[in-house]
């Protein structure tokens, strides 16, 4: 479970708003691919099983 307010920072210093980013793709998951919803399930994103 993330908050959409969750910023990721990663190794090289750059931040990711993982929140905000998972939020978007959650609303728009009707839009996705097949192939995408399948990458984000083997994430273990239960939402796009």
């Amino acid at each position: 479970m993330v908050g959409r307010q969750h910023v990721e920072q990663l190794p090289g210093g750059t931040s990711v708003r993982l929140g905000v980013w998972l939020s978007n793709h959650k609303s728009r998951r009707d839009r996705l691919s097949e192939q995408q919803l399948a990458a984000l399930a083997n994430l273990g994103l239960e939402w796009a099983a």
